[in-house]
């Protein structure tokens, strides 16, 4: 799989990425922490809020003009709402909350390109669907955390997965395996190796998710974890797994921001 990561690409944000994989971009935005509405405040964490913007429109919203508030409101579609709510339910066990109580973590995630902007064959049946692009908002906001200095306990790393009519498994699907798939999948796993996501749709057995939850180890985490025993054996190569793939990128970021000191000295 190819992916392009690109760090701290927004001057005014705390913390930012871009992320391209699979025929998707997405642009993230980390602000915080910061001032926390009263209504939102948590006397003993902080609030995390997430914001999905789509790539085309208003992401199936509609406009309110308020005769009292002559300013424009967006509500958002359903399918929004859907993707914030997973990444929002996510984050919060990566981020350390407990860190900077009554106070608000901001993400902004900007959908530049999806498989269905891209192909205009795209049915639509299977251009409903949230999963996609779900992985690159993952991937996204874990770099753009990673790019301040807000605490995390652990990372994350994801992949999508889907299943042929054959039952065959395809990793990193592209938009005709997508639109042939019986069922797709999403499952994303913490650097501790827990899966934090896992989202499916379609028709499918549990023999197949759990070859589907193998693959998918494999991809994030280089490895397959038995949930039974905690044994773990290795199945791919060092180098190749996304986790691996996320630890080389910020050493090299740390890296090149630590220049000048070796310059100086």
């Amino acid at each position: 799989m190819t992916q392009t990561v690109q760090l701290s690409n927004l001057g005014r944000a705390d913390g930012s990425a871009s992320y391209s994989s699979n025929g998707c971009t997405v642009i993230a935005a980390v602000n915080g922490p910061i001032e926390v509405q009263r209504r939102d405040e948590l006397p003993e964490e902080a609030a995390v809020d997430v914001a999905v913007r789509p790539a085309t429109g208003v992401g199936g919203s509609h406009y309110l003009c308020c005769l009292f508030r002559p300013t424009l409101t967006i509500c958002k579609g359903v399918r929004e709402r859907h993707l914030e709510s997973i990444v929002q339910r996510t984050l919060r066990q990566v981020i350390l909350i407990s860190a900077h109580p009554r106070t608000l973590i901001q993400i902004i995630l900007q959908i530049v390109t999806t498989q269905e902007t891209q192909n205009t064959s795209f049915s639509l049946h299977q251009s409903a669907s949230n999963l996609p692009v779900l992985p690159a908002l993952l991937q996204a906001s874990i770099f753009a955390l990673l790019s301040t200095s807000i605490p995390l306990i652990k990372t994350l790393t994801s992949t999508l997965i889907a299943i042929s009519p054959g039952g065959d498994l395809v990793a990193h699907a592209s938009t005709s395996s997508i639109q042939e798939a019986s069922s797709i999948h999403v499952l994303a796993f913490s650097s501790l190796g827990e899966l934090l996501v896992n989202e499916s749709e379609g028709n499918f057995a549990i023999t197949l998710w759990e070859e589907v939850f193998d693959k998918a180890s494999l991809i994030c985490r280089g490895s397959e974890v038995d949930n039974m025993d905690g044994d773990v054996s290795m199945g791919q190569s060092e180098g190749s797994d996304l986790e691996t793939s996320l630890k080389e990128i910020m050493e090299s970021k740390v890296r090149i921001d630590q220049e000048w000191r070796r310059a100086l000295g």
